[in-house]
């Protein structure tokens, strides 16, 4: 079969369709997920020390602070740009500023995934290996970020960690210390969801929205977790009103559109014991065997 070549004014003629096609689309700001993975990787190494040895630069936490500080000023820049004056300056001040406070946070959260995992050997175990910690370390750095209205940068940090880990959290929720998410894929934390202090979530777990039309943006859309709840995995929790009291204990796979209250336990029921028929004696009933 005979090759069928292109030629270089084919080639251009494409080239000119795509570029009417890119014209349609806002100013670029040049930042990819590649830049926030560095960013994420320069913060880490300035909150845990685990991290800084493992980069094996041997730099000091002033470099790394320094470093830090550029890059984070490389990616503010153009997203300041027709913006007051002083707009990164106040950025990059306020993000540095903030990180011992985020540094505290995220102790506690690996404090309460060490003391609530029988498998976990050591807190340093938790900084190093547990997805659901790094999700969560990037959402604190995220919202931190998303509470100064920064555009774009927040959204691409927890985009990041929820392609690394599987665990899916707007920047814009609202979650309280000593958040403790085990395995952790398939986890989705919406964008107006409240959550109140050591909470447990498991995997496959969807803290949702009952709605998802445009004009209730402004609303709270996303359920509400008060402090102490399981929620174990798979389970399903949707709508801006539903409420799940302090000390619940969620089952798996259940699905909740309304408020549970304090102190409750909500489950399937199990199947009685005479309802769990083996294969073999089910067809021989039907006469297949």
């Amino acid at each position: 079969m005979a090759q069928i070549s292109e030629s270089p004014s084919s080639l251009e003629n494409i080239a000119e369709q795509l570029r009417r096609h890119h014209a349609k689309y806002d100013q670029q700001t040049g930042i990819s997920l590649g830049k926030i993975g560095t960013l994420l990787k320069q913060t880490v190494a300035v909150l845990f020390p685990h991290h800084a040895v493992a980069d094996d630069t041997g730099d000091s936490l002033e470099v790394r602070l320094s470093r830090l500080e550029a890059e984070f000023h490389s990616l503010v820049e153009p997203l300041c740009e027709g913006k007051e004056v002083g707009c990164t300056k106040m950025l990059v001040k306020g993000f540095m500023s903030g990180l011992p406070a985020i540094a505290d946070l995220c102790h506690i959260d690996a404090d309460a995934l060490y003391e609530g995992d029988p498998a976990a050997q050591s807190i340093e175990e938790v900084i190093l290996c547990y997805p659901g910690f790094f999700a969560v370390v990037a959402y604190r750095i995220a919202n931190a970020l998303y509470k100064k209205d920064v555009p774009l940068l927040p959204r691409m940090i927890c985009e990041y960690a929820h392609q690394k880990t599987g665990i899916d959290i707007h920047p814009g929720a609202t979650i309280g210390k000593g958040l403790f998410i085990d395995h952790g894929t398939g986890v989705v934390i919406g964008e107006t969801t409240i959550i109140g202090d050591y909470v447990k979530i498991y995997q496959g777990v969807t803290l949702g929205a009952l709605r998802v039309d445009r004009e209730h943006r402004a609303k709270k859309r996303h359920p509400t977790i008060e402090d102490n709840v399981v929620i174990y995995s798979g389970a399903t929790i949707l709508g801006g009103d539903t409420v799940v009291g302090r000390n619940t204990v969620i089952g798996g796979n259940v699905w909740v559109t309304r408020s549970i209250p304090a102190w409750s336990r909500v489950m399937f029921k199990p199947a009685d014991t005479d309802e769990i028929i083996p294969i073999q004696a089910r067809q021989k009933a039907a006469g297949r065997g």
